[in-house]
């Protein structure tokens, strides 16, 4: 791993506002981190303002190093960490984690290359292991007698109500409401059957 930090750019997370942000920031200003991005996600957004403005403004041609407190700073589950990885490594951006067991600073070149790698293949084989469990629950679902997929807001008799509805005159808006569906739905179906 290479001591060297180049331009740090710092990275500041908490999930709830009674949480504090100061011991993060204290320990990323004494890393040398000439600018630091924060902010406060609950663990069920998936907006990430803070982390998109360090992204939009680290620079791989500078040398920039996208530097955390903790990996688990980085993302909410590994999922997240390891996209998050896999996009760094794309951008030739480094990343340097302070505290944890995985301290230390990695780039996308070099030793720290076998961080990005092995990020890579955990994020491989996650990805193997969700499309075997969806295969295997679809499979499953068959067996008895199930389909997988989205179940239908349209069956043939709210189908027949908004084409009768149709043909008084009432607005796709005016159906949707009536029959509590989205105008999307109203507007698809109806188009469907008249193509």
């Amino acid at each position: 791993m290479a001591t060297t930090h180049h331009n740090l750019v710092g990275l500041a997370r908490v999930s709830t506002d009674t949480q504090d942000l100061q011991l993060q920031l204290d320990a990323l200003t004494d890393a040398g981190c000439g600018r630091i991005f924060q902010e406060k996600v609950s663990t069920r957004s998936k907006d990430r303002p803070g982390l998109a403005a360090a992204l939009d403004y680290l620079r791989p041609e500078a040398g920039d190093t996208l530097c955390v407190w903790k990996l688990d700073r980085l993302g909410r589950s590994v999922k997240d960490v390891l996209t998050i990885a896999e996009d760094l490594h794309e951008h030739g951006i480094g990343v340097r984690i302070l505290t944890g067991t995985l301290a230390g600073s990695y780039h996308p070149t070099g030793e720290g290359k076998f961080f990005f790698t092995m990020m890579a293949a955990f994020a491989e084989l996650e990805r193997h292991m969700i499309h075997q469990r969806t295969m295997a629950g679809l499979q499953a679902a068959r067996a008895q007698g199930r389909l997988g997929g989205r179940p239908t807001v349209m069956d043939a008799d709210t189908l027949a109500a908004a084409q009768a509805r149709r043909a008084k005159g009432q607005t796709p808006t005016q159906i949707a409401k009536a029959l509590g569906v989205s105008r999307a739905t109203i507007y698809r179906h109806l188009t469907d059957e008249s193509a």
